[in-house]
């Protein structure tokens, strides 16, 4: 194995920046000086190209990168069908291998398993929608493993990855370099990337968005101006390193139309000694972010804290927002403080990375999930709208800390796959959580509602 020059061996160095043009080398002189494809590499390597736009995208949205490897990733024998497979994982949602049902789901934690599971065996897909082969849709998952990936890599042809380790750190080595991932931090793995997982911190539990189509961009600030929400210099992409070593029998994992593909090679397919473009994984440390909310009365929408999203045709709507809940001062004065009651146009799937969510008393644990589908109304729970009614307007400045809470947001409704409905995780009486909601109405409610108003327009 190479020791990287610019890394100091263990240590983990990256680049800062969100979309920009990188360029990085572990050896001095290993990226050609003035073009993509000379006729003969500096030290004799190969030139490659991965493009996760189609060439003729418009420039403000194509992506590619150039590596510059020991041997070319063409140079492995022909892919046969994984034996056994992951039958767990889906990229096409249908009839035949899910189900539809508008109730309002929640899982209990999922338990690390007792048999020897990596990244890959670890995938569970809970939900989605659409095809990897139409290029438009997207799958969630989680995962649990308790052992690292050897001797073998991970490639998905069908999508881009956001990791959210919610237990474990992840080692992840790429063909771009290695990042050093921790709960609280998010992982983008680009579509057609190869990648090791590995556990310094043994099992590990996360969960996993994938979007077919299309790729992650930072949303538009709009009124908010130039800044606030996920600056771009605080995306983290690594630095190159690269293995020149045999591996005889190393395998090449594809996921390819939701299914699994091996590909035996003699090498490792982290050779790549340097590398250029903007077609590259990157993390992002999500106490980074800078949350806005509302200064006076009433609740902010939860699109104001979309850290990434992927959008569609459609100006305003996305095929998938990564939104955060995470620490922040309420302040609102007259308002119920907690998310408000509603119905949405678009579905839902909540996680919690560590602490309590403000909505949810009891019930939602952290590494546990909910689901609430389009249209399916969901709320504060009973204790928490108790609990809230009770303390007043009196209550003054609050800040929420130690939680860590998120949500995946599409406008396509997502079907559901069987393992996720046969779970023996699925908290079957997630809907009593609000069975105790009774009735406050009193027609003398109207004279404080009034009151309020009035202070308002005073």
């Amino acid at each position: 194995m190479m020791e990287d020059p610019i890394a100091g061996g263990s240590d983990f160095n990256y680049l800062s920046g969100f979309g920009n043009h990188f360029s990085s080398e572990a050896l001095p002189g290993a990226l050609p000086p003035s073009q993509n494809s000379p006729l003969i590499c500096p030290y004799g390597l190969y030139a490659e190209q991965i493009s996760g736009t189609s060439f003729t995208t418009p420039r403000n949205f194509n992506l590619c990168s150039w590596f510059y490897r020991v041997k070319p990733s063409v140079t492995h024998e022909p892919f046969k069908a994984r034996v056994p497979s992951n039958e767990r994982i889906l990229s096409e949602f249908n009839r035949s291998n899910t189900c539809i049902n508008p109730t309002q789901l929640r899982w209990k934690p999922t338990e690390i398993p007792n048999l020897p599971t990596d990244f890959i065996d670890g995938l569970s897909t809970v939900c989605g929608s659409g095809s990897s082969f139409l290029r438009h849709g997207y799958a969630v998952h989680m995962y649990t493993a308790n052992k690292s990936m050897d001797n073998c890599a991970f490639c998905n042809a069908d999508g881009d990855f956001l990791i959210v380790p919610q237990q474990g750190r992840l080692l992840i080595t790429t063909e771009c370099g290695r990042l050093k991932v921790s709960p609280g931090e998010i992982a983008i793995l680009p579509q057609g990337f190869r990648f090791t997982v590995n556990l310094p911190d043994g099992p590990s539990r996360g969960y996993v968005a994938e979007i077919f189509g299309t790729h992650f961009q930072l949303p538009d600030l709009g009124p908010i101006g130039a800044n606030g929400l996920a600056a771009p210099r605080d995306f983290l992409v690594p630095t190159a390193w690269f293995e020149d070593k045999s591996y005889p029998g190393y395998t090449i994992v594809q996921k390819f139309g939701g299914e699994l593909f091996t590909a035996a090679q003699d090498f490792s397919p982290f050779n790549v000694v340097a590398w250029h473009g903007n077609y590259v994984p990157y993390k992002y440390d999500l106490s980074k972010f800078c949350p806005y909310n509302t200064v006076l009365f009433d609740h902010s929408d939860p699109s104001i804290n979309t850290v990434l999203t992927a959008p569609t045709d459609k100006p305003g709507v996305a095929l998938l927002d990564f939104v955060i809940f995470p620490p922040r001062w309420l302040v609102a004065e007259h308002t119920f403080r907690p998310p408000y009651y509603h119905r949405n146009c678009m579905s839902e799937f909540m996680g919690l990375i560590y602490g309590g969510y403000e909505a949810k008393v009891d019930g939602f644990l952290p590494g546990g999930a909910s689901l609430h589908n389009c249209m399916t109304p969901h709320g504060p729970d009973t204790k928490s709208y108790e609990a809230t009614i009770a303390r007043g307007n009196d209550v003054g400045p609050h800040k929420i800390t130690d939680t860590m809470a998120f949500m995946f947001e599409s406008c396509l409704i997502p079907r559901i796959s069987r393992w996720a409905l046969e779970s023996p995780f699925l908290d079957h009486d997630y809907y009593q959580c609000w069975i105790g909601l009774r009735s406050h109405f009193s027609v003398t409610g109207t004279s404080k509602t009034s009151t309020l108003h009035n202070e308002h327009e005073e």
